[in-house]
């Protein structure tokens, strides 16, 4: 779902980034208003798990792959503003230092993934889980709502991409920019992503039983709030993420020019004059390395930066409080 560089005009990247900036400038007051000190270090480790989850490629018939986003999963921990800011420091990773997707598309893949999907899903679980009672309804929610979730993030992105031949022509007739139209970017991005949302509802229904069962005091105030088990989570993530080289092939809508020109015949402008940014670790891979080794190294080095963040942000809010009590 992540979109690269140069499938989106820079008009189309500009009024996504637009619309994403209340939306961070509310979800940071929201976080500093009501998400106290002691949890900031768990929003870096949902960032952080997100940041892996993305990491495990699925594939999909067709021949192309997906992945899930733990995205829901974070609204319901800490609230659907906290899921946009863990969302959003994990896509930027992503696309500063593995150039797992784009930087100027970056706006688009917030709205899509740190905005839509938490706000969908953390809403329909709220409305599922108020009709069941009980651990088993609590579940069922957020099956429902982190399926739901991804889904809507899904239709989100094939518009982005479906508008683009709609709007953006050369003088020949030909795309500038992703080339295929709503009739194909709809059905190809929601239903790769009606089985992706199977394994986004059944992780964050486990993830939520398990952070239950080992740190309730994520979820309730006063009970005790015990990081060590979430941490041993996400090594457990980075031992297994090389799994996700398994899965041959693409994404959809994550195609380079050359597989591009041999699915539609030609390469569009945009991918021969657009933007280009040569990340450090690009495709998690590491110079001189093979391929696990690369994608483990990536994996911790994502990880570290993410809770590094996390950690000044929550020195930052300390050090703020102590200024003005």
């Amino acid at each position: 779902m992540h979109i690269p560089d140069n499938y989106l005009s820079p008009s189309t990247c500009a009024v996504m980034g637009i619309i994403m900036l209340p939306i961070w400038i509310k979800a940071s007051k929201k976080v500093k208003k009501e998400v106290s000190k002691k949890k900031i270090p768990i929003l870096g480790v949902c960032s952080a798990f997100s940041f892996l989850i993305m990491m495990f490629n699925v594939p999909i018939p067709g021949g192309t792959t997906a992945h899930a986003v733990g995205g829901t999963l974070a609204a319901i921990l800490l609230g659907p503003y906290a899921a946009t800011i863990c969302i959003t420091i994990a896509l930027l990773i992503q696309a500063l230092f593995f150039g797992d997707g784009g930087i100027l598309a970056f706006g688009a893949n917030t709205f899509n993934m740190a905005f839509i999907m938490p706000f969908v899903g953390y809403t329909l679980y709220n409305m599922i889980r108020s009709r069941l009672k009980g651990r088993k309804g609590e579940y069922i929610a957020a099956f429902i709502g982190a399926y739901v979730g991804i889904v809507a993030a899904a239709f989100a992105a094939s518009i982005e991409f479906g508008i683009q031949p709609l709007l953006f022509k050369d003088s020949n007739g030909a795309a500038i920019y992703c080339p295929y139209g709503l009739k194909v970017a709809i059905p190809a991005m929601v239903l790769t992503h009606l089985l992706i949302g199977l394994i986004e509802g059944g992780i964050t229904a486990a993830v939520l039983a398990y952070v239950r069962n080992v740190s309730p005091g994520i979820i309730y105030e006063d009970k005790r709030t015990n990081k060590k088990p979430l941490y041993g989570l996400l090594l457990i993530l980075i031992v297994l993420c090389p799994i996700g080289l398994l899965a041959a092939g693409s994404a959809w809508g994550e195609w380079d020019g050359e597989e591009i020109k041999n699915l539609v015949g030609y390469i569009p402008k945009a991918f021969q004059h657009g933007f280009k940014y040569n990340a450090a670790a690009s495709d998690y891979s590491v110079a001189g390395m093979n391929d696990v080794v690369g994608y483990i190294i990536s994996a911790v080095g994502g990880v570290a930066i993410i809770l590094i963040v996390f950690k000044l942000v929550s020195s930052i809010m300390k050090n703020m409080k102590k200024k003005t009590s």
